[in-house]
C-alpha cells in the first residue's frame, strides 16, 4: 500500500469518525493512563473489554493472558491470524492484515482499546491517527525491538501488569535451566535460522524472536548471522548460500506468501516448511552446507520461527530447541 493511498485512508477514517464523534474518540468509564514505547501518556479503559490487536506480539499477548480479541489481523505472510495461534483463535474476526489494517471493518468493531506496534505499523502518523480517532490506541513497541517490553506495555494497557511479570519470570527461569542442559553437549556448535521464501533464503538475525531465544539459551550463531539487522529478515543470494551454513539450521517459510501477497498460496507451518526445504535441496549448492550433509536441517513453523510475537511464540522456539536438541 502506497503511503499517499494510506493517507487516503486515514483521512476518510478521520472525516467518519468527526461525524460520530466530533473530538478525538473519548473512553466511558473508569479511565487509567499507561505509557506507551514512545514515553507517551493514554487514558485507556480500566477494565478493556473490546480489544484489537494489530501486530503479532500483541496479539500474542493476548492469547497469553487469556483475553479474546474481537479482532486481529493476518499473521505475516499468511492469509488468517498466525499459523502458531490458529487454533485459539479460530473464530476472532480478522480485520485486515500486517501493515494494512481495515480502518472501517475495525470501526464497526467498536474497539475500546486498539494495541499496534512497530512490526505492523512503522513510523506512519497518519494510521495512529486514524486509529486513535476510533479507540484509544497504545503503541507497544519497536519492529526489532526486544518482545519483553512490548509485551510488558501490552500487559500494563490491559490492566494485568503483574501477570505480565509473572509470565517473563516463568520464561526466564525455563531458558536458563534448559541453557544449562544444552551447553553439556551443544557450547561449541553453531546455530543457524534461516526462512526459505520465493526460491531464496533470508536471515533471521539476533534481533529477532528466534534470534534472541536462541541468544537466552546460550546457542552461538555462525559469523554471518552473529549480529543484530534492521528488524526483519536478511535476503541472502543464491550465490551466498554459505552464509546460511552452521552446525545446526533451523529451517522455516511462510508459504508462498508474502506481506503484500499473503493469498500466494503455501503454508507457514512445519509441514509448509518440510516442502519448501525438498525444493531448497535441490538448489545448487544446498547439499554442499555442512548442516545439510549431516542431517541437521531441522524445518520448524515458519510463522513463529521466522515472524515475530510474544511469550507463545518464544516458549513455542524453545520448545523446538528442546525437543530437536535434547531428544
Amino acid at each position: 500500500m502506497t503511503q499517499r493511498l494510506l493517507a487516503l485512508l486515514a483521512a476518510s477514517v478521520l472525516a467518519l469518525a468527526a461525524c460520530s464523534a466530533g473530538d478525538d474518540t473519548a473512553t466511558a468509564g473508569p479511565v487509567r493512563t499507561v505509557t506507551d514505547i514512545d514515553g507517551e501518556p493514554v487514558e485507556v479503559p480500566e477494565k478493556p473489554e473490546r480489544v484489537v490487536a494489530l501486530s503479532e506480539p500483541t496479539l500474542d499477548a493476548l492469547v497469553t493472558l487469556g483475553v479474546t480479541p474481537v479482532g486481529a489481523v493476518t499473521g505475516r505472510g499468511q492469509g488468517t491470524v498466525p499459523a502458531y495461534l490458529a487454533d485459539e483463535l479460530a473464530d476472532v474476526p480478522v480485520l485486515g492484515g500486517i501493515a494494512q489494517p481495515n480502518y472501517e471493518a475495525i470501526g464497526k468493531a467498536d474497539p475500546d482499546l486498539i494495541l499496534v506496534d512497530g512490526t505492523s505499523i512503522n513510523n506512519n502518523a497518519d494510521a495512529l491517527e486514524a486509529l486513535r480517532r476510533i479507540a484509544p490506541t497504545v503503541y507497544t513497541g519497536y519492529a526489532g525491538g526486544d518482545w519483553r517490553t512490548n509485551f510488558e506495555i501490552t500487559a500494563d494497557a490491559l490492566g494485568q501488569a503483574d501477570e505480565g511479570a509473572d509470565v517473563i519470570a516463568a520464561y526466564d527461569t525455563r531458558v536458563a535451566d534448559l541453557k544449562s542442559r544444552l551447553a553439556q553437549d551443544h557450547a561449541d556448535a553453531t546455530f543457524s535460522i534461516v526462512r526459505w521464501q520465493g526460491g531464496a533464503p533470508s536471515l533471521i538475525l539476533k534481533e529477532l524472536p528466534a534470534g534472541r531465544a536462541l541468544s537466552d539459551l546460550g546457542l552461538r550463531r555462525p559469523p554471518a548471522q552473529d549480529r543484530e539487522g534492521r528488524g526483519h529478515s536478511e535476503p541472502v543470494s543464491l550465490e551466498n548460500l554459505d552464509q546460511i551454513d552452521a552446525d545446526y539450521l533451523f529451517f522455516g517459510t511462510l508459504g508462498g506468501a508474502s506481506v503484500d501477497n499473503p493469498e500466494a498460496g503455501g503454508s507457514a507451518d512445519a509441514a509448509g516448511s518440510r516442502a519448501a526445504l525438498a525444493e531448497a535441496a535441490a538448489t545448487p549448492g544446498f547439499d554442499r552446507l555442512e548442516a545439510q550433509r549431516e542431517d541437521h536441517v531441522i524445518a520448524v513453523d515458519g510463522s513463529a520461527w521466522t515472524s515475530t510475537g510474544g511469550p507463545r511464540l518464544m516458549n513455542r522456539i524453545v520448545d523446538d530447541v528442546e525437543s530437536e536438541l535434547l531428544p
